[in-house]
């Protein structure tokens, strides 16, 4: 772990709850897709003492089948206690929703399959806190593993998402659509308009048509 972990990990504190999760539950988790920071989830757990739900915004990777997402805080992170507490989860996708069945991953092998799997697809914010696993050692990944389990979550049930029947997705599917309608048709007018007009002729309007000097016929009386 590098020192821009701690700094990182406070930053995206204050970006996740002020604009991850709020885009991902209105339906626009497509944009948050970069190669810098990979694809977002909103994790749905019940808090273990309070029994409300509890949402955590999480980098992820689909592996074998199932969702995948590493606990950044280690098993002190409260998402993470809370599904082994009560495994019966949501997960919301950028474009889909589902209730799952979360569970740690213990097998050495398996564990360092999907540990490289989802901290690669955290792309360069993976890379600048965990470094490239890709190379590292067996012994060095279930060392990095044990810091910061991983959680695995095998969908059981689709859920209504955003951008099904009825959901919000829709709404901004419109709205992109409208907006490149009307850009495409200013342009057009644009276009048109300028090869409407056409050149102007040299001169056209100006004052160098009109007779000067002696050859110049007077006005009459």
């Amino acid at each position: 772990m590098t020192r821009m972990l701690e700094p990182m990990r406070r930053g995206f504190l204050v970006v996740n709850k002020r604009v991850t999760v709020p885009l991902l539950r209105r339906g626009l988790g497509p944009l948050l897709v970069t190669p810098a920071t990979g694809s977002m989830l909103v994790l749905r757990t019940t808090g273990r003492r309070s029994g409300l739900p509890r949402d955590a915004p999480l980098g992820y990777a689909v592996h074998r089948g199932r969702v995948v997402v590493v606990a950044g805080y280690g098993r002190r992170a409260h998402w993470f206690a809370n599904a082994l507490a009560d495994p019966h989860v949501e997960v919301l996708l950028p474009g889909a929703r589902f209730a799952g069945l979360a569970e740690e991953l213990t097998d050495p092998a398996q564990r360092r399959e999907a540990f490289v799997a989802a901290v690669r697809a955290m792309g360069v914010v993976g890379a600048a806190t965990l470094g490239d696993v890709r190379r590292a050692s067996p012994e060095r990944l279930d060392d990095l593993a044990a810091a910061f389990p991983v959680l695995a979550i095998t969908p059981m049930e689709l859920l209504d998402g955003p951008y099904d029947p009825g959901g919000v997705g829709a709404w901004w599917s419109t709205a992109a659509w409208a907006g490149a309608g009307l850009t495409v048709a200013l342009l057009l007018r644009a276009l048109l308009g300028t090869a409407g007009r056409g050149p102007r002729s040299a001169g056209a309007g100006s004052g160098k048509d009109r007779p000067t000097g002696a050859g110049a016929s007077a006005p009459t009386a």
